[in-house]
């Protein structure tokens, strides 16, 4: 008998099967079908899908055997996997030197006197195992049969393969929402952090008011009920904020009715738009139902976004709405730098930066419209961006119609 020997690639091929995570995992139809389908068109009474790792050989399926493994300097299959790319037939054991006195061939009257292994391997070649066809007395496949097992063969790879991206799927998704979840308390504890100083603004404002109110002009008192206006309405953006992040694990959204003039007429407000900005909104005031905390930040942050990548001595923007039956759909045109095409497809990744400094000189963070575009897949919408370099830029997003939602 000749032990198996150690591919050059051992190592590499140990990680691959570690990676997968299927050594001695659960039976699945999926690997039983095609053993079962292997033994009846091999015309063998023992299919096996083989997997070899450091000292021993499991099979992830098995026809025709009450075993699930055994030694790997005892398995044919550890030969078969020296050569990846060609399939192993040895139409009789007793006459191989390889196999003449191990155990399997000869174990009274049962021993194996045929096997055919075609390897199993992964996206990058790397032979894991194999798919054998096993018989008690010496054969040989037709041409067909041959055929039919590397095609088989070729089923259990795509499994392997789907398998292989549905962990790598889980542990993106697992990544994500750890992600997520920083990011939201993170949001949380600044908008915490925030509602002090802003209440102190607004006190002082106040106390500033009463204590001086003789001895300042009309434009100064304007100025002070300007900024308690200014610090209420930001203290109930980040009260909704709050609300919005405190319930994202919740199934049920929040909802209500709001007309749409009304919320941008509050953040045009709240932004201070200089008098060398045009602001345009819609002609008709409308009637939405949606959650008007979250379609108020979207705004916010394309507006703000609008303002600030903006080297025109006259800054215009245009807000639009149209409705259908699912969706209203929202829109922020500008005169700004624009954006170059080959950023586009990455606007919206978490730290994307289009490279250019804002109005004031200053380089984006990349997050608002990465939370833009969170936000909007959060009410069932979706947001799209056309731009032209120096010319301007459009950001359109929906939000699909509450009863929609339910």
């Amino acid at each position: 008998m000749i032990k198996p020997a150690f591919p050059s690639n051992e190592n590499q091929r140990l990680k691959s099967l570690e990676d997968l995570d299927i050594f001695k995992s659960i039976p699945e139809e999926s690997y039983d079908n095609i053993t079962r389908l292997a033994s009846f068109i091999c015309e063998t009474p023992i299919a096996l899908i083989s997997l070899v790792n450091s000292n021993e050989q499991w099979f992830k399926s098995k026809v025709g055997v009450d075993f699930t493994g055994g030694e790997r300097e005892l398995s044919f299959c550890g030969h078969a996997i020296l050569e990846p790319e060609n399939i192993m037939e040895v139409q009789d054991t007793t006459k191989d030197l390889r196999f003449i006195d191990n155990p399997f061939t000869h174990e009274d009257g049962h021993g194996i006197k045929f096997y055919a292994g075609v390897p199993l391997r992964n996206e990058k070649g790397v032979a894991l195992g194999t798919l054998c066809v096993l018989d008690r007395k010496a054969h040989k496949l037709t041409n067909d049969q041959l055929y039919a097992l590397k095609a088989l063969g070729k089923q259990v790879e795509s499994l392997f393969e789907l398998r292989r991206k549905n962990i790598q799927l889980e542990r993106a998704t697992k990544n994500l929402n750890e992600t997520n979840s920083v990011l939201r308390e993170f949001a949380s504890n600044v908008s915490h952090d925030l509602k002090m100083p802003l209440a102190n603004m607004i006190l002082t404002s106040d106390f500033l008011k009463i204590k001086y109110k003789d001895l300042m002009d009309e434009e100064g008192l304007e100025r002070l009920n300007y900024l308690k206006q200014s610090g209420l309405k930001l203290s109930d953006y980040i009260s909704g904020l709050l609300e919005h992040y405190s319930s994202s694990n919740s199934s049920i959204p929040t909802y209500e009715e709001f007309f749409l003039n009304d919320i941008l007429e509050d953040i045009i407000d709240l932004l201070q738009i200089a008098e060398d900005c045009e602001i345009s909104i819609p002609d008709h005031n409308l009637k939405i139902y949606a959650n008007e905390v979250v379609i108020g930040q979207i705004f916010m942050n394309l507006i703000n976004n609008s303002l600030k990548y903006n080297n025109q001595e006259k800054i215009i923007i245009s807000i639009d709405c149209v409705e259908n039956e699912e969706f209203f759909t929202f829109s922020v045109k500008d005169n700004g730098i624009g954006i170059p095409p080959d950023k586009l497809p990455f606007i919206f990744d978490l730290f994307a930066i289009v490279g250019d400094k804002d109005r004031k000189g200053k380089t984006g963070h990349g997050i608002g419209l990465s939370t833009v575009k969170k936000l909007v897949t959060g009410i069932g919408g979706e947001v799209h961006v056309d731009s032209e370099v120096g010319v301007g830029t459009q950001f359109t997003f929906t939000s699909k119609k509450a009863n929609l939602l339910d």
